[in-house]
């Protein structure tokens, strides 16, 4: 993350609250993000900010928000932040109470998975600030548990994954009932075409704040691959590099497939390499949320992880991310080594790599600019015979390749038939 001297948290024009419980978060000084939005959203601008995890984007766009509710006032909302997960939600939730520890400002988080009766009845209770998953928001909005004519300001956080997660219909569901006139701030950590053309439906004249170039690895993280021949070679180097427990002593391991996690998560836990336990889609919300909190509190040694989960990962002291499988996403090789090197930690973000998954690394490396360094395959790590099955997967998978390169390539079991 990082970090410019020229102002101090004293020059942003917080109120003494905030600048007490930020201090007390340890936040030493402001990074280049924080520096650059509070100012601006102070002074009501629109903005999109470019920024990837662990920049302190949350605090960036949140300390401006508590700054302006100052004191709590009415039932009803007065900013509303969206985004796109419920660990996301959560996480931003919890962010927004710390920050706001000496105010009497209320703070309600709204997402799925779990019934809306507590939500509900703190709605009821009355609230400054909410912060939602769209799907939610929508539900208890047409439920008319949710007053929004005093909604003053937007957030969307994350935007990039709302709209891979086909958000689009539900944000301008929401656009629509709340009242025009009102700020508007966009976060993302990459800005491709389908985020810019939201931006131009939802802001007018933003201020582009971008602190580091699109798809660009967090600066602390020392990343590097491992070629390996197979699935069962990948297990066999997993295994050696967890037997370190000094060095690997908090870890995220990122799956591609809601199996394969399972089948990881399995493996550490039948060695004893733990303590682990697995999040994806398909476990409950509370399950989530207490395997992400028993992480971030050091209860556990290894999280693994799909993407699908990945956003709403926010833990400082992770030692290492290992992409188990290279991401087909490639934009979610960011996200997921943005996990590490956070808070001015130094990280290591350590890639296993097939044959079929180099296709994938050097579409990566041209879209991070830089080349992941490749280290050799330790020794003492045993490599295992690929299964007939595995080997021909990854022979399609090569024959695909090579005819998205050139069309006219008809793969190798065309030419063994032909030479027959």
């Amino acid at each position: 993350m990082e970090v410019s001297n020229t102002l101090a948290w004293t020059e942003l024009k917080l109120n003494p609250q905030l600048l007490k419980a930020v201090q007390e978060e340890g936040f030493q000084a402001p990074t280049e993000i924080q520096q650059r939005v509070i100012p601006l959203a102070l002074g009501g601008q629109a903005i999109i900010g470019i920024a990837q995890t662990g920049t302190g984007k949350t605090a960036a766009y949140l300390l401006p928000i508590l700054k302006k509710l100052t004191y709590a006032q009415e039932t009803a909302p007065r900013a509303l932040v969206l985004a796109p997960t419920k660990e996301l939600v959560v996480q931003i939730a919890d962010h927004a109470t710390r920050l706001s520890r000496y105010t009497d400002l209320r703070t309600v988080a709204l997402y799925g998975g779990v019934g809306p009766k507590s939500q509900i009845e703190s709605l009821k209770k009355g609230t400054d600030l909410v912060i939602a998953t769209p799907g939610r928001f929508m539900e208890l909005y047409l439920r008319q548990e949710i007053t929004t004519k005093l909604i003053k300001t937007l957030v969307l956080d994350e935007a990039d994954r709302m709209l891979d997660m086909g958000f689009m219909p539900q944000l301008r569901k929401v656009f629509e009932v709340i009242p025009q006139k009102r700020q508007n701030l966009l976060f993302s950590a990459t800005f491709p075409p389908k985020v810019e053309k939201l931006a131009e439906e939802f802001l007018l004249f933003p201020v582009k704040v971008e602190v580091t170039p699109q798809s660009t690895p967090a600066r602390e993280v020392e990343q590097w691959q491992v070629h390996v021949p197979n699935l069962k070679t990948k297990i066999n180097l997993l295994d050696y590099l967890l037997q370190d427990k000094e060095k690997f002593n908090r870890v995220l391991v990122f799956a591609r497939t809601k199996q394969a996690a399972n089948d990881v998560f399995k493996y550490i836990d039948r060695k004893k390499l733990g303590p682990v336990r697995v999040i994806h889609s398909n476990k409950g919300q509370n399950t989530r949320i207490n395997a992400m909190n028993e992480f971030r509190e050091g209860g556990l040694r290894v999280l693994v992880s799909t993407d699908v989960s990945s956003r709403g990962i926010d833990v400082s002291n992770v030692s290492h991310v290992i992409n188990f499988d290279v991401p087909l996403k490639y934009d979610d090789y960011v996200h997921r080594i943005g996990r590490t090197g956070r808070a001015h930690q130094l990280g290591e973000a350590i890639t296993f790599v097939t044959k079929a998954e180099e296709f994938h690394i050097a579409n990566i490396e041209k879209i991070i600019r830089e080349r992941i360094p490749t280290r050799k395959l330790p020794k003492e790590v045993e490599i295992a015979e690929t299964s007939l099955m595995e080997q021909r997967d990854q022979n399609r998978e090569l024959d695909r390749q090579k005819r998205l390169a050139d069309p006219t390539f008809q793969g190798a079991f065309h030419e063994r038939k032909r030479h027959r």
